[in-house]
């Protein structure tokens, strides 16, 4: 995958230019320092870091008069460790020393009322954080360290009484020490409004139109904490998409996961999870020899289940018909009859065959038919789902079958299977000019399917080893994405602009996180030195684990990231994955799908925020 610079914001010149002129006034300009007594007692000063780009970030100190008498002036001084220094400033001299950096006042911010604050800003290089601050020669802030009290993220904004040109979003207060003031109100990245309340209605909209909204809090000195997760919206009008029918929520099951990972059909029972999904996706299912074959046939229809194993409680005998996870499966749909359930074939790991498979579609589509509609189990499936990564493209390894080789094989597909069976497909998110999307006539397919499973994650990881760390689910695009036209929004987007109903597109959802070690950046953007340890595999680890070993420290994009320790992880939350459906509902899409419920908590967080954000 490729990188390209990240995008800085407006005004970055302007104040870099600034800063150049206020690093070389003359030292006859600055002022002198206060005693440390009346230091202590008369002014504080608080850091944060304003934004990060990588390569580089722009810092801003806020100086207080605390004390009942007026400030002449004021001195800041803090450490900074090797790497990390100042290339310009504005609003004050800045000087350093070594690691030691010292900020004066210029002439016409010196003087402070009591009450009264300042703010004076400047870009860096490096990652580290502030040390033994000092403003006017004593502590900054009694025995705090400065930027440990900024607030923290106001709860995701909700959307309400969307219209063509309007929409109303609410959110949850943010927390501070020293008490929230306002919030700047966020769209696609620009702050839009400040407002005291918990609520903003924006006005001036245009209909059928895509927004992402974020919530920053601002305490008593105008500091700032992070941004909330993102809300998505799209307002009315401008066109309309088909009717959405039934609401898929599909999680696919994998075979394999009754070895090593423990997990069994009845655990999507005892998760809570059979009552929230509609649909299952067994996976998987081999492409060989120009044929749909048997994966595993162990774990398909031959593993004996004890009776604490199996879903009814009732134990498999030596001599029955069917056993596995074909059989659990069928006592799952007995017991939840709402369930449907695809038999997918292919996969990263398997999907080389099907180049071979569609130089004969008929006859692919018709060793498909027999498995899956074989005797013994044809009761379990509802249809097919092939897993093709990637038609006409490259992925584990490269297809040269063409661009109507995808159309060609769903077609056969759909004649084979009748009316009555589900016929989908796995595909790829890949948004870029001339990437994936644009390599298969998806869009030709889509009259044979029912619907696409979009596989909106896996955008970057590890397999970048040196990075830039990014979430690898991104809901939108953001400044400094290491590769154009790798998020959701991109994606949903080509689709339905090659002419895909939206009500056959599903948004995915990653059950795990992907991961970097060596980090020292917080902020993505960072650089690494390889891939951060996995439970079953290096850079990726189960939601279930990420939540407690490394907890979420920010949102980017529409997805949460974590940094603890040297590890950086990018992984969706109940609250995220809430957010992302609200804005799948916002698009008439046809629901969502994940991978895969080993992946998620014993109580089923991640499923739970599906439905609930689906109903």
């Amino acid at each position: 995958m490729s990188t390209q610079a990240p995008t800085r914001r407006t005004g970055f010149r302007h104040r870099a230019a600034a800063g150049l002129t206020a690093l070389i006034l003359p030292l006859a300009a600055m002022v002198g320092l206060a005693t440390p007594a009346e230091a202590a007692a008369s002014a504080t000063a608080t850091y944060t870091k304003a934004s990060d780009w990588g390569t580089g970030f722009e810092g801003r100190w806020t100086v207080k008069n605390t004390g009942t008498t007026t400030l002449s002036s004021w001195t800041v001084e803090w450490d900074y460790p090797a790497g990390t220094a100042v290339t310009s400033a504005w609003d004050a001299t800045v000087t350093g020393s070594g690691t030691h950096w010292t900020a004066k006042n210029v002439g016409w911010n010196g003087t402070l009322a009591p009450g009264a604050s300042i703010s004076f800003g400047f870009n860096g290089t490096g990652s580290g954080s502030p040390t033994g601050c000092k403003v006017n020669g004593g502590p900054c802030d009694g025995t705090s360290q400065p930027g440990d009290n900024a607030p923290s993220a106001p709860g995701t904004p909700v959307a309400s009484a969307i219209t063509d040109t309007s929409v109303k979003l609410t959110w949850t207060a943010a927390t501070d020490d020293k008490g929230v003031k306002n919030y700047d109100v966020k769209r696609d990245g620009t702050t839009i409004a400040t407002v005291t309340g918990l609520t903003y209605t924006n006005t001036g909209l245009t209909a059928g139109t895509d927004y992402s909204y974020t919530v920053v809090a601002r305490d008593t000195i105008d500091q700032t904490g992070p941004a909330s997760g993102a809300a998505s919206v799209r307002t009315t009008g401008g066109g309309t998409n088909p009717p959405v029918g039934n609401t898929v929520k599909m999680g696919y099951f994998t075979n394999w996961g009754v070895y090593g990972r423990n997990y069994h059909v009845k655990n999507i029972v005892t998760s809570g999870s059979a009552s929230k999904i509609t649909h299952i996706n067994y996976a998987f299912g081999n492409v060989t020899g120009g044929k749909c074959t048997i994966g595993d046939a162990y774990a398909d229809y031959d593993k004996a289940y004890t009776a604490d194993q199996s879903v009814d409680g009732v134990a498999d005998t030596w001599d029955q018909p069917l056993r596995g996870n074909f059989n659990q499966l069928r006592k799952l749909k007995k017991a939840y009859p709402n369930i449907k359930i695809l038999w997918s074939f292919g996969g990263w790991t398997w999907s080389g065959g099907f180049g071979q498979a569609v130089q004969n579609p008929a006859a692919f589509a018709q060793s498909c038919y027999d498995l899956v509609e074989d005797p013994r189990w044809a009761d379990v499936f509802d249809g097919i789902d092939l897993d093709w990564e990637y038609p006409n493209a490259c992925g584990l390894s490269c297809d040269t079958s063409g661009a109507a080789s995808f159309k060609n094989m769903m077609q056969a597909m759909r004649a084979k299977f009748g009316a009555n069976n589900l016929v989908t497909a796995a595909v790829t998110a890949d948004a870029s000019a001339g990437g994936k999307i644009d390599a298969a006539d998806y869009a030709g397919a889509a009259q044979y399917m029912n619907w696409f499973n979009v596989m909106t994650y896996d955008f970057f990881g590890a397999w970048a080893a040196k990075g830039p760390t990014a979430p690898h689910s991104p809901l939108t695009s953001y400044a400094g994405i290491p590769q154009a036209g790798f998020n959701s929004a991109e994606a949903i987007a080509k689709f339905k602009a090659k002419g895909i109903p939206a009500n056959k597109l599903l948004l995915g959802i990653g059950f795990y996180g992907r991961g970097w070690t060596g980090v020292t950046q917080s902020a993505p953007g960072g650089t690494a030195t390889g891939p951060a340890a996995g439970t079953y595999e290096q850079g990726i680890e189960d939601y279930k684990v990420l939540k407690a070993s490394c907890p979420a420290t920010g949102t980017i994009a529409g997805t949460a990231y974590a940094h603890c320790g040297t590890n950086w992880w990018s992984y969706d939350t109940p609250a995220t994955v809430t957010s992302k459906m609200s804005w799948a509902k916002n698009q008439g899409l046809g629901g969502a799908f994940f991978w895969e419920f080993s992946g998620d908590t014993g109580n089923g967080e991640l499923v739970g925020a599906i439905n609930n954000g689906l109903n």
